[in-house]
């Protein structure tokens, strides 16, 4: 794959440097990192924005990238990444990047980013823009979310699965299973409700403990969360909380009981105690954004994508915790049984 320098880059993080500090400050002050991809010439070229969290992790700002990544090797498009150092930044490169004119699309991660680009789209109404995450009502901004409650649904499917059967020498005698946000709001208990119902499918009498954290960069509080349902008795955690999952999964490692993780797949950070992750396929969403525009199918629509399309999933991948295949067999028919519409699962927790 092919890299270049790009004189906007240059001008995007002057501009940053400015804003922060006076033009000549340095990069740093600005954009943590710019740079120009591709695997062919004369294609589309693409903008991606990511979350002042920027890439590394196991985040979701590194499942979008892969997701880029997987489109410049399938349509030969060239892009530009850019991670802000700070919130305020974000609008000020996505307004570089739509007055530049160079973009053929720019995709702007998480919804940290959607007060900024209603300003900026609403400016550059000839610029496509892609949200991901999050949604938008600008017809210039395709915006892609996910049904996190079906991926949170499976994963509460096996958690009560493997409690009930005991598939592994951690898991008690207990009918306790956990879940641990970030923060009480709509979208992580999209996660939680899923998990909940999941769990209940199978086995109507257990019990689900959920907490929230209070913040996504807090593993202390996380792993104190995880602490005190392993005392109440709940052998499987689930977590949709970000870096605090670290926590969680230090607490199942001395603990000795099991995990779960979100996003990516996290299983192999502790392939002892992580026994699955559900999958937020934000990759997904960023190929099909670049799909859209290089075969000119692109609209500024609202788009939620489930099971039915890729969107979410839950894997045991890279674990070292041995799920039955009948098990697996029973979660693939819970599958399909969502996507045919036999299963709704609920968005918020009853």
């Amino acid at each position: 794959m092919k890299k270049r320098n790009v004189a906007l880059m240059r001008i995007l993080v002057c501009g940053l440097s400015m804003a922060a500090v006076g033009c000549g400050g340095g990069a740093d002050a600005g954009a943590e990192k710019a740079s120009e991809a591709g695997s062919g010439e004369g294609g589309k070229h693409v903008g991606i924005i990511f979350t002042e969290a920027g890439l590394g992790g196991n985040s979701f700002n590194d499942l979008a990238l892969e997701g880029v990544k997987r489109a410049a090797e399938d349509f030969g498009i060239t892009y530009d990444e850019v991670e802000p150092k700070s919130v305020s930044d974000e609008e000020i490169i996505q307004d570089e990047m739509a007055a530049s004119g160079d973009y053929d699309l720019v995709i702007c991660v998480g919804a940290e980013q959607v007060d900024a680009l209603n300003n900026v789209a609403g400016t550059y109404t000839d610029q496509k823009f892609a949200l991901l995450d999050a949604s938008s009502d600008l017809k210039n901004v395709a915006s892609y979310a996910c049904k996190e409650q079906e991926g949170s649904f499976l994963a509460g499917a096996l958690a009560a699965l493997a409690n009930q059967e005991k598939i592994d020498e951690k898991i008690n005698d207990d009918k306790v299973i956990g879940f641990i946000g970030g923060v009480d709001n709509p979208l992580i208990n999209h996660f939680a409700a899923g998990y909940k119902a999941g769990a209940e499918y199978i086995d109507p009498e257990i019990t689900v403990l959920v907490d929230y954290v209070g913040g996504f960069n807090d593993p202390t509080t996380a792993k104190t969360i995880a602490n005190t349902f392993i005392e109440k008795g709940a052998d499987i955690i689930f977590h949709a909380s970000g870096a605090s999952g670290m926590g969680v999964f230090q607490a199942a490692a001395e603990k000795n009981v099991l995990a779960m993780g979100v996003n990516l797949n996290q299983n192999s950070i502790d392939p002892d105690h992580i026994m699955a992750s559900m999958l937020k396929r934000l990759d997904n969403c960023a190929y099909h954004a670049i799909e859209s525009v290089v075969n000119d199918t692109y609209t500024g629509e609202n788009q939620i994508l489930g099971l039915k399309d890729g969107g979410v999933d839950c894997t045991v991948e890279e674990s070292n915790i041995q799920v039955p295949e009948e098990i697996l067999g029973q979660l693939d028919e819970i599958k399909e049984k969502i996507v045919a519409g036999e299963i709704e699962v609920p968005a918020e927790l009853n």
